[in-house]
């Protein structure tokens, strides 16, 4: 026997249905801002490792296992990469950006796009030292805190880039 419909009914329905549309705006707000490096809460990185802060902020492109992705943009594949070899020329890359990735060595109080997400030179190496020795990289020389701040660092905004809608 079904349940006759009443007031009661419909206005359970109309609280389940705000409810459910309330839940999916928030999912869908969640979505939109997950592949965007502000997204990741410079507290949530503070203390983090290099396979910590791969995990929060460098899978969403370059996947959980390094194998890169083509789609929305073309995010470069990290896994058996020779390009790795040159311990230089990834940390050069996580400090400054590079093709629309954000420059992560660029100083915490600047701010271009929204919020940056500022890595201290020990957790680019960090970095650096996690994606060479996994994703069946075997990189063995390891990075430095110190040998990062060697390298040059970003001082200011990047310039805008052009896109073909530009």
């Amino acid at each position: 026997m079904t349940r006759p419909f009443n007031r009661r009914t419909l206005r359970n329905r109309r609280t389940l249905g705000r409810f459910v549309t309330l839940l999916l705006g928030c999912a869908a707000g969640a979505l939109a801002c997950a592949d965007d490096a502000s997204f990741a809460a410079v507290a949530s990185v503070s203390n983090a490792n290099g396979e910590e802060i791969y995990s929060r902020i460098c899978q969403g492109c370059h996947m959980p296992h390094g194998e890169g992705a083509v789609g929305a943009g073309h995010y470069p594949k990290l896994a058996s990469s020779v390009a790795l070899a040159s311990w230089q020329y990834v940390a050069l890359t996580i400090l400054g950006g590079r093709n629309g990735m954000p420059a992560f060595g660029a100083p915490a109080n600047l701010v271009w796009d929204g919020p940056t997400v500022h890595l201290s030179d020990a957790q680019v190496a960090d970095v650096v030292n996690y994606v060479r020795g996994h994703f069946g990289n075997a990189y063995k020389d390891r990075v430095s805190a110190s040998q990062v701040a060697q390298l040059p660092h970003p001082t200011t905004a990047p310039a805008p880039q052009n896109s073909p809608g530009n």
